[in-house]
């Protein structure tokens, strides 16, 4: 097993192997990645009509190219995605994902790092770990049918799982929460004990409360605000903030189509996406998953340069 890449990259360098008296470590299928610093993963859009980056021209040569800059601006890990889950995206076919993803993952495997795939459908997941996968990243948190046994079958494979509600067609009309931070807590828990029921270490497993996915933007600052709550979960936090509404609304620019905003527009966000990861990291996020890798490694490689001087 690969218990490191071949250099070391992101803000806090080279992944290690886990060893008797190591804190917090995620286990994948050739990468223990130690979680004893924040990770930044790089968002790899695969999709046509992603809410941020999407791209009609993609082909996997650029594609391929663009995950060999996140990992030069010191991206940790990679997370390819082949159907969009912004608000209101259409469903695409298990051959059309698979079609996306598997070229771009057949070269992503060799350059070192952990792949992650951002998929809920079960074939997706097995081809993907057939080919090497280290992640399997799940917005639906493996509740389809087979999903579970897709990654049950792995004996290595990492594992994140979600909180959403319904599907990006539905998630934003049913935002209502008697307290949000409690429910996503109870679900991330539910489904946390039913892949240990499945017989799936907990190492394997990380949960991402699902920031922008069928909640208000109060709602998303809540779950910010409460993070504690969420790590008595028990597995370490992943969370997204890059580029979500909820930034664009307080940056001012939330009337304007990604697809057509500005240079400075999309700087603006990009900002504010990084201010969003460092506050998650200082609640206590392990892995921040973002689309601008360079300004978040640069934010957290300041906040880590601070605390040091601190202690």
């Amino acid at each position: 097993m690969l218990t490191s890449p071949a250099a070391p990259h992101g803000v806090a360098g080279a992944l290690r192997s886990g060893r008797a008296g190591t804190a917090m470590i995620w286990k994948t299928t050739r990468f223990d990645i130690d979680l004893a610093q924040p990770r930044v993963m790089g968002i790899v859009n695969l999709t046509p009509d992603s809410f941020s980056d999407g791209d009609p021209a993609l082909t996997p040569a650029r594609t391929l190219a663009t995950c060999e800059r996140l990992l030069a601006e010191g991206a940790d890990i990679l997370d390819l995605g082949g159907e969009s889950s912004r608000p209101g995206a259409e469903p695409v076919s298990a051959e059309s994902e698979l079609a996306r993803v598997l070229p771009v993952l057949r070269e992503a495997v060799r350059l070192g790092c952990p792949v992650s795939v951002d998929t809920s459908k079960p074939e997706v997941m097995r081809a993907a770990l057939d080919l090497g996968a280290d992640i399997i990243n799940d917005v639906a948190a493996l509740r389809a049918a087979g999903a579970l046994d897709a990654v049950a079958a792995s004996a290595s494979c990492g594992i994140c799982l979600m909180h959403m509600r319904g599907t990006p067609q539905t998630m934003q009309s049913d935002t209502h929460y008697a307290d949000v931070v409690a429910e996503v807590s109870a679900f991330l828990r539910e489904r946390f004990e039913v892949l240990r029921a499945a017989g799936i270490a907990s190492e394997r497993i990380v949960v991402d409360p699902g920031v922008g996915f069928g909640k208000t933007a109060a709602q998303n600052f809540e779950l910010l605000e409460r993070e504690s709550e969420l790590l008595a979960i028990g597995p370490p936090l992943l969370a997204g903030w890059s580029r979500k509404a909820t930034l664009a609304r307080l940056a001012g620019i939330s009337a304007t189509p990604p697809a057509e905003r500005s240079a400075t527009q999309r700087a603006t966000l990009d900002a504010a996406s990084a201010a969003a990861a460092l506050l998650a990291v200082q609640g206590g996020v392990r892995i921040v998953r973002v689309h601008n890798v360079a300004a978040t490694v640069a934010v957290l490689a300041v906040w880590k340069a601070a605390c040091g001087q601190r202690r």
